[in-house]
C-alpha cells in the first residue's frame, strides 16, 4: 500500500502558526512601510566601497533562489524542541519590528546602473528592479532572513556539519547577492546580519521567548478547540 506524505508529517500541526505568522508579518511589514514612506524623503547610504563592487547579474540566480533556502531552514527549525523554536520565532518577531521603525524613521534608497535588456540574466534582474522599488533597503530583510537560517542551525548536533555549513555559505553567498545584483549596498548588509544577531541574543532571554510562547499557546488552543467542535 502507498503511503502518501501528509503535510503534519513535515510541519507539526503546533508549529504550523509560527510559520505562518513569520510569512504574514514579513510582508506586512515589507508592504506596509512602503505604502506609509514610499513617497517620503528617502537617504541614500552607498559608501565608496560599493562603487568598487561589480555589478553581477548571474547572481540573480542566489538572490532568487534563496526563498526555497529560508523555506526549508525555517521548517527545519520549527520542528525543534519548543523552547528553542520560541526562541527563534520571537527572534524573527523582534527583528521585523525593528525593520519596521527603521523604514519608517529613517528610510533608504540607492541608485540603481542602466543595465542593457540583452541576455537572459540582464531581463532577469530588470525585472526584479520593476517588481521591488528601491525602498525598504537597510537593513536588508534578505541579509537578516538568510543569516537567520544559519543561526537557527549553527552549534545545533542534531544537523549534519555539513548542512550547518553549507547553511553559513548561502547566507554569505546571499549577503554577496544582494550587492551584485545593486540591490543593496554594504551597510544594509551588515544592517541585516547585526540586526539577526542582536534579536537572536535578546530573544534568549527568558521573557521575550516565554511571552511569545504563552501567545502560540493561546492560538494553537483556540485552533485546537475550534477543530474539534468542526469535527463533531
Amino acid at each position: 500500500m502507498e503511503r502518501t506524505l501528509k503535510i503534519s508529517q513535515i510541519i507539526p500541526k503546533d508549529r504550523m502558526i509560527p510559520l505562518l505568522f513569520a510569512f504574514v508579518f514579513n510582508m506586512a511589514v515589507y508592504a506596509g512601510a512602503r505604502m506609509i514612506a514610499g513617497e517620503w524623503r528617502h537617504f541614500q547610504i552607498e559608501g565608496a566601497l560599493d562603487g568598487l563592487i561589480p555589478l553581477w547579474t548571474p547572481s540573480a540566480a542566489i538572490y532568487i533562489g534563496c526563498y526555497l533556502f529560508w523555506a526549508w531552514n525555517y521548517i527545519c527549525i520549527a520542528r525543534q524542541a519548543k523552547k528553542d523554536m520560541c526562541r527563534f520565532f520571537a527572534a524573527d518577531f523582534l527583528s521585523r519590528i525593528v525593520c519596521f521603525a527603521v523604514y519608517l524613521l529613517f528610510p533608504t534608497t540607492n541608485t540603481r546602473p542602466v543595465i542593457a535588456p540583452d541576455g537572459f540574466w540582464n531581463r532577469v534582474v530588470l525585472l526584479i528592479y520593476q517588481l521591488d522599488a528601491p525602498d525598504n533597503l537597510f537593513p536588508s530583510i534578505h541579509c537578516l532572513v538568510s543569516w537567520f537560517c544559519y543561526i537557527g542551525l549553527r552549534g545545533r548536533k542534531e544537523y549534519p556539519l555539513w548542512y550547518r555549513g553549507a547553511s553559513l555559505v548561502m547566507a554569505v553567498l546571499v549577503c554577496i547577492s544582494t550587492l551584485t545584483t545593486k540591490q543593496h549596498v554594504v551597510v544594509d548588509v551588515f544592517g541585516g546580519v547585526l540586526l539577526a544577531e542582536a534579536s537572536y541574543w535578546a530573544a534568549k532571554q527568558p521573557a521575550v521567548w516565554k511571552g511569545y510562547e504563552k501567545v502560540l499557546d493561546f492560538v494553537n488552543g483556540k485552533m485546537l478547540r475550534r477543530g474539534a467542535k468542526d469535527a463533531e
